[in-house]
């Protein structure tokens, strides 16, 4: 997909969550780890997104069996993928109506987003180019990685 290159890059509108800009998604591992990252314009569904990092974690890590998923992601996302990955298994987690409990294993996926809040660029989207902006989550992800390794 050829990216329309303005002067900041694409950039979208999601009327569902009422922001404008680029939204990122991520498949982390169960500690945390970065697996696949896509920024994007805001224009695009969670769902399609979900389609994007599921066919990147088919291609780059076939031992992957089971996938846990936002409420975000469900609807054409999970027809899609039992349509196509029957070996595997799709987890969404769902929230309970009317109060605030901890999703599990969502929170996996909002702490390593926040391990990014300590990269000053990652606070913002500062890049013009959404690559750009993957590149820096790997990078940021690569710093976290080796500050761990050097406590050993």
């Amino acid at each position: 997909m050829r990216e329309n290159l303005g002067k900041r890059g694409d950039r979208g509108y999601d009327g569902g969550k009422k922001i404008k800009g680029r939204k990122r998604h991520i498949a982390v591992d169960t500690i945390g780890l970065i697996l696949v990252v896509w920024v994007h314009t805001a224009a695009f569904s969670d769902s399609f997104a979900g389609q994007f990092i599921l066919a990147h974690l088919k291609k780059y890590f076939k031992n992957i069996w089971k996938v846990w998923a936002d409420c975000g992601y469900r609807g054409y996302l999970e027809e899609w993928f039992y349509r196509f990955k029957p070996k595997r298994v799709l987890e969404i987690t769902k929230r309970p109506r009317g109060k605030f409990v901890v999703q599990a294993r969502r929170w996996v996926v909002e702490r390593t987003f926040g391990w990014f809040e300590g990269s000053r660029r990652l606070t913002k989207d500062y890049e013009q180019l959404p690559r750009s902006s993957e590149a820096f989550v790997y990078i940021c992800m690569i710093r976290i990685m080796l500050r761990r390794l050097k406590q050993f």
